[in-house]
């Protein structure tokens, strides 16, 4: 009997699952095995062939990562999903999917340190090339497409900057031209955005951050409209470059997604008085915050997000000396990279996860030097403010020596 259609907040925990098919388990079950035996010769080569269901081979499939993969097609609304060992291998994988020596991708003007570091080399070693440009409207991206270009690749909103890409614009440009997109999910969660319905091709995750949510997973996941190109991706990149997600991590994973919706909005209570509270503060002289009234593309923010999220970036008056000063001032908030966590982290982008990025680079980005990003975790707001305040006190005679 088909399964009635569920709001997102019970799919997360549901979807992908059936307890009938685990011996009326529960929980998913950790299937902690490299191999799996076939009951005769005859059957393993139909498995090898194709021709025969059931697992061969945990680089090829395991069950309980396919939970995880069809859970997250199931909340992206794809037709297939691919878990990986981590956000990148889920970043290389679409890309050596989609190009050959000779092709051009088009990117969001700022996109992940590792993102931009994998394009240099693919572009270095394979002549691929890539442009970074703004996507701000149609003609901007239309102008920036050559004919060897294959596929938009767009982070939204971009880390650190928190700049928004028009999706529907995005997709506009790309059918016209034939060409794909891929869109980094990461800082939304498909709690949040669903790239694939507003007509993207491809929506990746690092599962390391909002899905996993308690800072113990390195993970990544990607997921497709189409269900025969996934299962091609998985026969083809997945298994010959082997960057496979571990069982035990896909059950951590499973573990902690059934609490997304619920850690999602407590991110984003607290970042909403984070925010009030930085925008009180003289040394801050900018803040990126997509759900901010005041952030120049709010209203796309509100056509394709349900809500802002829990990452936060802002400058402050100064430079780089000035906020690591500030960042060493504070005791509750911890000095880390990564996000989504239950404890709220800061980060130094243009010295940390955006030092492999050239300085002409991370100006055109966006990425200054006195540009902070804070992931909002779930303590109590009232502590977080406290911590933040305390730091900024300590760091105003250091401003007014200067």
């Amino acid at each position: 009997m088909e399964k009635p259609s569920v709001n997102l907040e019970t799919a997360i925990i549901h979807k992908g699952y059936d307890s009938k098919q685990h011996h009326d388990s529960l929980a998913t079950p950790l299937y902690q095995t490299s191999t799996f035996s076939f009951s005769t010769a005859e059957e393993g080569e139909d498995r090898f062939a194709g021709t025969c269901e059931g697992n061969i081979y945990s680089r090829l499939g395991n069950p309980t990562v396919r939970v995880l993969e069809d859970r997250m097609a199931e909340l992206e609304s794809g037709g297939g999903a691919l878990a990986f060992g981590s956000g990148m291998a889920s970043v290389s994988a679409i890309l050596i999917h989609l190009t050959k020596s000779g092709d051009h991708v088009l990117c969001s003007r700022g996109i992940y340190g590792c993102t931009f570091g994998l394009l240099e080399m693919m572009e270095e070693k394979y002549a691929i090339s890539h442009d970074l440009v703004s996507m701000t409207t149609e003609e901007e991206i239309e102008s920036a497409i050559r004919p060897e270009t294959v596929c938009l690749y767009i982070e939204t909103p971009i880390n650190p900057t928190m700049e928004l890409v028009n999706l529907e614009a995005a997709v506009n440009v790309a059918k016209k031209h034939g060409l794909r997109v891929v869109v980094d999910n990461t800082f939304s969660s498909p709690y949040l955005q669903n790239p694939l319905q507003l007509g993207a091709d491809f929506v990746l995750h690092s599962a390391t951050k909002y899905l996993n949510g308690h800072g113990d997973v390195v993970g990544g996941i990607l997921v497709g409209k189409d269900a025969d190109e996934m299962q091609e991706i998985r026969m083809t990149v997945q298994k010959d470059v082997g960057g496979i997600m571990s069982p035990f991590d896909a059950w951590l994973l499973l573990r902690g997604m059934k609490t997304l919706h619920v850690r999602m909005d407590r991110h984003i209570a607290n970042a909403k008085q984070v925010l009030e509270f930085l925008k009180q503060e003289a040394l801050v002289k900018k803040i990126f915050y997509p759900y901010d009234e005041n952030h120049p593309q709010f209203d796309i923010a509100k056509r394709q997000m349900r809500g802002g999220g829990g990452l936060i970036s802002f400058e402050i008056e100064g430079g780089k000396k000035e906020a690591q000063a500030f960042m060493n001032a504070l005791s509750l908030i911890q000095i880390a990279v990564s996000l989504g966590d239950a404890e709220t982290l800061i980060q130094h982008p243009a010295s940390m996860t955006h030092a492999v990025v050239p300085p002409e680079s991370r100006e055109k980005m966006g990425i200054t030097e006195s540009l902070m990003r804070l992931s909002v975790g779930l303590e109590h707001s009232d502590d977080l403010i406290g911590d933040l305040a305390a730091a900024f006190e300590a760091v105003k005679p250091k401003l007014q020596e200067a």
